[in-house]
């Protein structure tokens, strides 16, 4: 700055004193004036974008650790945890018309459970939340959430999540534990309000019953390098499905790892890879809500024995000038390979009770793609498929449990777009071309998702 103070100088003092300069000195002092000026200008331009960069990748570890920013002082804990919890309402509520009655939903070569199916017809109440949390105290946070969510005609209330998880633990490390969706994968962990499609993709249906949560503890830990490095253990109660273990045992377990890191200002990316596995299932029942209520007389397929699950998943995303308000786009990808041993039983049947030894090998993957193209619209598409190769010696029992696919490749393609008025509120337009099952269905959706009160940031 002082060089272009003392140059300014210097032509001034020239014209003034030298009237007869020549022309062609005058341009030349001119470019050097322009020259000194780009020098600077591309400084500063330099100077913004390491700036910019280095907020990104702040936020981004912040998000992946979910510790609060603020954290109260043991001296004031008293005083401030008198009443800090912070309050959310997620209100969800859509209309679906589908050309095929969706009691008669069956996914070939998967045994249904948990949530899974299509849902009702017309309007309903969809995944409303009512969500609390806060520091506990400078060791501790914790989160409750209550699911809402219609199930024929009627308005069931879930505890969803009930866990606590350390802050400050250091050298990296966060310990969670109670009532949580589990890191398998890349989507699980993420609040169905949070997912970019009014569904769950057909692999997540198939294995999870569309999610996997359980009773448990989490360790993870996340190295000090410039490339983000995460690893993470989990031990679960194997009380809900897929498995079905012992109330008061070690059921399931979990092991995960994520690397990510940022390319530039405007491109960053997340590699995932993680395997569950249950022991010594007993009594594993298929029949999601899409089945209707069951009684006695009914049928009902029942899996005991041992399940593996292997998944690697991806994430890119884009955004200009690294700012995804006005443009993004996000490309997710993840794949599902389920091993299971075991024994196959037509519970209600007989006598004698129908039953088969049962080795199933089922796996599926989903590919999609985001697109915000203006501040307040995105665009998305998605395509899912399975496939499965189940065997046993009676392929009776196995088709009657739904079992025997019979060599068909479920899969599906959609399609939707979306209108956000602000961060809280959203209306969503999906249309579905299902081939899941024998009778293609064609299904239209139209969502609404609101969020009212104190929400936190969601994950990466």
């Amino acid at each position: 700055m002082r060089k272009a103070f003392t140059m300014a100088a210097i032509i001034a003092s020239l014209i003034i004193s030298t009237p007869a300069l020549s022309n062609t000195e005058i341009a030349l002092l001119k470019q050097q004036l322009d020259t000194l000026k780009k020098n600077y200008e591309q400084r500063i331009e330099a100077l913004e974008s390491r700036l910019i960069e280095t907020e990104k990748r702040t936020q981004y570890i912040e998000l992946k650790t979910q510790e609060a920013a603020v954290k109260p002082k043991q001296s004031s804990f008293l005083t401030q945890n008198s009443f800090n919890p912070a309050i959310s309402l997620i209100l969800d509520g859509r209309f679906a018309d589908m050309g095929n009655d969706p009691d008669d939903y069956a996914l070939p070569g998967f045994m249904l459970g948990g949530e899974s199916g299509l849902g009702s017809q017309g309007f309903a109440v969809g995944e409303s939340e009512l969500v609390m949390s806060a520091n506990i105290d400078n060791t501790f946070y914790g989160k409750a959430t209550l699911g809402f969510h219609n199930d024929d005609g009627s308005t069931e209330v879930d505890l969803e999540e009930a866990y606590i998880q350390t802050l400050g633990l250091g050298n990296g490390l966060t310990i969670k534990a109670g009532r949580f969706f589990s890191a398998m994968g890349y989507l699980n962990e993420h609040h169905v309000h949070t997912w970019d499609f009014a569904d769950a993709p057909l692999i997540y249906r198939g294995l999870f019953g569309d999610q996997l949560r359980d009773d448990g503890i989490q360790l993870s830990y996340i190295a000090p390098t410039d490339t983000f490095l995460q690893l993470g253990a989990e031990i679960m109660s194997g009380s809900q499905f897929p498995s079905a273990g012992e109330q008061n045992g070690i059921g399931a377990a979990t092991v995960f790892a994520n690397i990510g890191g940022d390319i530039g200002i405007e491109h960053s990316w997340q590699l995932g890879l993680s395997h569950w596995q249950a022991n010594n299932i007993e009594g594993r029942t298929g029949g999601g809500h899409a089945h209707g209520e069951e009684d006695s007389a009914e049928e009902t397929p029942s899996f005991d024995g041992d399940s593996k699950i292997n998944a690697v998943d991806f994430v890119y995303k884009w955004a200009p000038n690294g700012n995804p308000k006005n443009q993004h786009v996000k490309v997710q990808f993840e794949y599902f390979d389920r091993k299971e041993n075991g024994t196959i039983s037509m519970l209600n049947s007989g006598p004698p009770l129908e039953e088969t030894n049962f080795d199933g090998h089922q796996k599926g993957w989903y590919a999609q793609t985001i697109y915000q193209f203006k501040p307040r619209w995105r665009a998305g598409l998605r395509y899912d498929q399975l496939e499965s190769d189940n065997t046993g010696f009676d392929d009776d029992v196995l088709m009657e449990a739904g079992l025997d696919s019979d060599g068909f490749k479920p899969k599906r393609m959609s399609a939707m777009i979306e209108w956000l008025p602000s961060e809280f509120s959203r209306i969503r337009l999906q249309f579905n071309r299902d081939k899941s099952y024998q009778e293609s269905d064609d299904q239209i959706f139209l969502q609404y998702t609101t969020s009212l009160g104190s929400h936190g940031a969601h994950q990466y």
